[in-house]
């Protein structure tokens, strides 16, 4: 992703990347991942990061957590997480 941000936001990024791929079937996992990557949204504009900051956003523009019902945007998600991560 990159070197100049801080380890914490670091990990929790590599953790967001790692958790979508299991919120997809898991209600409780797709509300752990919508408030994790919403907290590093704040977190990212905090220290400046506003690149990477504008890419969650757009990440989060999708991300809308519904009880009962799959994610009908999961694949869109899951590909800009992936491109996110890659990054």
């Amino acid at each position: 992703m990159t070197k100049e941000l801080p380890d914490n936001i670091q990990k929790d990024l590599e953790k967001a990347c790692d958790l979508h791929q299991r919120a997809t079937s898991d209600y409780a996992k797709c509300v752990e991942f919508n408030k994790l990557t919403s907290d590093l949204l704040a977190r990212l504009e905090d220290v400046g990061n506003y690149r990477l900051a504008d890419r969650m956003m757009t990440i989060l523009i999708d991300c809308n957590p519904k009880d009962g019902s799959s994610c009908d945007k999961a694949s869109i998600t899951g590909e800009r997480v992936k491109k996110f991560c890659k990054s």
